[in-house]
C-alpha cells in the first residue's frame, strides 16, 4: 500500500468531514466524481478532505487520481494498493487513513449522489452514530443486481437484527468514535451496519438518490453471494460467541456429552453383563473413551480460546468495544 499525501495535512487542524472512496478502473468517472464533491461538500462551509483508495485499477484510474491530487492537494489524498485487495480493504485503509470526526463512505461510479454527503452528516449530527444510505429507487438490473440485493438485505435483517433496508449501499456516515472501533476484513464492508449494532451505536437510515451507471462495468454479480453467505455466517459468529468463546465450545460438546451418557444407560440397562475382556466391551471402552476426549478437547479449545481473546485486547479496539456515551464517568 501505498499512500500519498502532502505534509501539510499533518500540520493543519484535522477536517470536520473525510470521505473515503473507493477505486477500481473508474478513469471516465472520477474527474466527474470530484467535481461534484467538490460542489456539493465544498458548499457545506466547513473542512473536509477525501481519500482516494485505489485498488490496482489497470485503466489508468491513477494517472487520474495524480492530476486530482496535484490540481487539488489541500483536499485529495491517495493510496494507491499494489494488488488488488477488493473494496472491504480499500475501506479499512481509507479509514486509518482519514482525520475528520464524520467519514462518509462513497461509490466510485457515480451511481452514488455526491449531494447526498450533506444530507447524511445533518442526518448524523442529529444523535446518529452511523446513518445508512438507503436506494429505494435502485438503478439497476433487475436479475444481476436488485434480486441478489434484495434477497441478501432480508437474509442480513432477519440473521442479524440489524432494522436496515439497504446494509450494501456504499453511500453512509460514520462517526469517528464508532469507525475507530471497527475492524473489517474479507467481504464485510456490507455487513458494518451489523458490526456497529454490536457496539451499542445509534443507527439512522436515510433515502438517497441512486443513478443508473454510465461508465464503466459493474465490479459487482451474482457470484459474490456464496461470500456474503460466508461473511454473514463469519459475523454472526463472532457477534455472539467472541465475548465468551468457551459458551460456545462447551455448546459444541453438548452432542458429545447427550450420546455419551446414552451409551452409558443402554449398558446399564442392558441384560448381558459387560466385561471390557469381550470384543463388546472393548468396543463400548473405546466408543465412551473417544466421546469423553472429545468432550474435554471443546472445553480446553474454548479456555484457549478465551485466553486469546483477552490476550489479543479485542476489546481494546474492536467491533465490539462499547460506545460510552458522553459525559460517563
Amino acid at each position: 500500500m501505498d499512500p500519498v499525501s502532502d505534509q501539510s495535512h499533518s500540520e493543519i487542524a484535522p477536517p470536520k468531514i473525510s470521505i473515503v472512496v473507493p477505486v477500481l478502473d473508474e478513469v471516465e468517472n472520477l474527474p466527474l466524481l470530484h467535481g461534484e464533491i467538490l460542489t456539493h461538500v465544498g458548499a457545506m462551509g466547513c473542512s473536509w478532505e477525501v481519500i482516494y483508495v485505489d485498488d490496482s485499477s489497470t485503466d489508468g484510474s491513477r494517472q487520474v487520481l495524480r492530476q486530482l491530487h496535484a490540481a487539488d492537494p489541500e483536499h485529495v489524498r491517495l493510496i494507491f494498493f499494489r494488488r488488488n485487495f477488493g473494496q472491504t480493504s480499500a475501506m479499512a485503509a481509507g479509514f486509518d487513513l482519514s482525520r475528520g470526526e464524520i467519514v462518509v463512505t462513497l461509490d466510485a461510479d457515480l451511481q452514488n449522489d455526491p449531494a447526498d454527503v450533506p444530507r447524511l452528516v445533518n442526518e448524523l449530527e442529529q444523535g446518529f452514530d452511523l446513518v445508512v444510505g438507503w436506494r429505494r429507487d435502485r438503478q439497476d438490473g433487475l436479475m444481476l443486481r436488485r434480486a441478489p440485493s434484495i434477497l441478501a438485505n432480508l437474509l442480513i435483517r432477519r440473521v442479524s437484527g440489524a432494522g436496515i433496508h439497504d446494509t450494501g449501499c456504499t453511500l453512509k456516515a460514520f462517526r469517528r468514535t464508532l469507525v475507530e472501533r471497527m475492524p473489517i476484513y474479507a467481504e464485510q464492508h456490507r455487513f458494518l451496519p451489523a458490526l456497529a449494532m454490536g457496539s451499542g451505536a445509534r443507527i439512522g437510515e436515510l433515502v438517497v438518490n441512486h443513478r443508473p451507471r454510465i461508465h464503466g462495468t459493474s465490479k459487482y454479480g451474482i457470484g459474490r453471494a456464496a461470500r456474503v453467505l460466508s461473511d454473514l455466517l463469519s459475523v454472526q459468529l463472532v457477534g455472539s460467541f467472541v465475548r465468551s468463546p468457551l459458551i460456545y465450545f462447551a455448546l459444541c460438546s453438548v452432542p458429545f456429552v447427550l450420546a455419551t451418557l446414552m451409551f452409558v444407560t443402554m449398558i446399564a440397562w442392558s441384560d448381558e453383563r459387560v466385561s471390557f475382556s469381550n470384543q463388546w466391551g472393548q468396543a463400548a471402552l473405546l466408543i465412551m473413551s473417544l466421546f469423553v476426549m472429545t468432550i474435554v478437547d471443546f472445553l480446553l479449545f474454548g479456555l484457549l480460546a478465551e485466553l486469546v481473546v483477552r490476550a489479543s485486547n479485542v476489546f481494546g479496539r474492536g467491533t465490539l468495544a462499547p460506545l460510552v456515551e458522553e459525559g460517563t464517568v
